[in-house]
């Protein structure tokens, strides 16, 4: 695993180059709400201007986990002996061919069951509350919540709303409000990762930063190229992850004319790299 510097935010009008947040002390001053805690510039925190850098850093470590999963498509059609691809049905590239559109789309009883089979089969561990991980695109989450067995699951949601992060107690209240319900934001002011939520030994989360992808198939008698919305299946010890000293930090430009300007950038020294294809299984879902 080899260690690089990264540092955020790109330019936004070429990503390929750095860039730096840029934030006048005239605009905090004058402006009517916090932008920027000042007095706590050297660490993510909670105010708008640390967030939108931390958002910065979150999308660009997802999408770097993201690209690191895709690497086990590579392997070929996942099995109960390998990971690797799968598409719904559970067909092989060359030879995906569906009746109508419903068909080509993930579902619960043929495609999420199946998939969750093989993660088993494949002695594939899971996290330490006992569930796999599921990063998916909102076309695949969308075509999952569509499915009939899961809104037969989520048709009995319970009483009263529970604790999101006490699951457990109520498992379908969850499914049943949909994947934002209960998501906690700050504990004790500091920002956290969503919690998701858990339907058949997964814990799911909707990711906007998926690419996007498209496979030639034949739906409905008709051969075309079509979008393929991305759901990543995989347990822990699929990416291993380097960190080189601290953790992501904010850096200060000190170049700031006289302190009439706030520069900052996120930094890491880190490396990423996929360390076992076997325990994770990219799933598609055609949006035909």
């Amino acid at each position: 695993m080899t260690l690089r510097e990264y540092t955020g935010p790109a330019d936004p009008s070429d990503p390929t180059q750095p860039s730096t947040f840029k934030i006048a002390r005239e605009t905090l001053i004058t402006a009517q709400r916090l932008l920027l805690d000042t007095g706590n510039l050297t660490a993510f925190h909670q105010s708008i201007g640390s967030l939108t850098l931390l958002d910065d850093y979150r999308r660009w470590r997802d999408r770097v986990f993201i690209n690191e999963l895709l690497k086990a498509v590579s392997k070929g059609q996942s099995s109960d002996s390998q990971g690797g691809y799968y598409y719904p049905g559970d067909l092989a590239v060359g030879s995906l061919t569906y009746a109508n559109a419903e068909q080509a789309k993930f579902d619960v009883k043929d495609d999420l069951l199946r998939v969750v089979k093989s993660l088993r089969k494949r002695n594939t561990p899971t996290y330490q509350d006992g569930f796999y991980r599921c990063v998916c695109d909102p076309t695949f989450l969308m075509h999952l919540r569509q499915n009939s067995d899961f809104r037969e699951v989520a048709r009995y949601p319970g009483n009263g709303q529970i604790n999101p992060l006490m699951s457990s107690m109520q498992p379908n209240a969850a499914i049943y409000m949909g994947q934002g319900f209960g998501q906690a934001t700050f504990v004790a002011g500091e920002p956290i990762m969503p919690t998701g939520f858990v339907f058949e030994g997964v814990r799911f989360f909707e990711s906007t930063n998926m690419p996007s992808q498209s496979q030639t198939a034949t739906i409905g008698g008709t051969s075309s190229s079509y979008e393929s919305a991305i759901g990543m299946f995989f347990g822990p010890q699929s990416v291993g992850v380097g960190i080189g000293g601290n953790n992501a930090q904010v850096l200060l430009n000190n170049n700031d004319d006289f302190s009439r300007f706030i520069m900052m950038i996120w930094s890491l020294y880190a490396g990423f790299e996929l360390l076992n294809a076997d325990f994770a299984t990219i799933a598609y879902s055609f949006n035909a």
